[in-house]
């Protein structure tokens, strides 16, 4: 095989590969601990980076996002949609007035009302979405988000922030 034919197959599947990291599937890691125990620090996870092209992202999703108040990755799960009221009620979370059955939360301080604990009912805004961690004592979130420069309460994360669907870890 001469040498140009091997550059060239080399440098197509390189480009290939950065193209489906770019657009398609791209890993990633957990950096804390605020999904836990369904995913911990330290987890590295798969990223569709394409379902979301297609459609918005539905309740009950985990989605990779970048942070309302910086710039940096988070990773939570969808509560609500555009259209939903929601409404947390001594960490209880009430979707559209009936509580939402989640058996993928945890509360490490089940006893003490913290911020965030109580809050709503607030109406999520089309093309929005409320994240909450599954951790949720332990999670800065849409229950605890502030705008950086005015100090009031960032309660919805806009589609356009949302980088992909978690799908499974490795």
């Amino acid at each position: 095989m001469n040498i140009r034919r091997l550059l060239a197959i080399t440098l197509v599947t390189l480009a290939a590969g950065l193209a489906l990291r770019q657009w398609v599937v791209t890993p990633i890691y957990v950096a804390s601990d605020s999904m836990a125990p369904t995913m911990t620090k330290g987890h590295h996870l798969i990223l569709d980076r394409m379902t979301y092209r297609f459609r918005a992202p539905r309740r009950g999703e985990v989605i990779s996002f970048n942070s309302p108040e910086g710039d940096y990755g988070m990773v939570k799960r969808v509560i609500a949609v555009g259209g939903d009221t929601v409404e947390l009620r001594e960490k209880r979370v009430y979707l559209n007035g009936e509580p939402l059955y989640e058996v993928y939360a945890y509360y490490a301080r089940p006893d003490e009302l913290l911020v965030g604990d109580n809050l709503g009912p607030l109406t999520v805004p089309e093309g929005h979405f409320f994240v909450l961690g599954d951790n949720r004592d332990n999670s800065y979130d849409s229950a605890s988000w502030k705008d950086p420069a005015t100090g009031e309460p960032l309660y919805f994360l806009p589609f356009s922030a949302v980088n992909g669907k978690v799908r499974g870890a490795y």
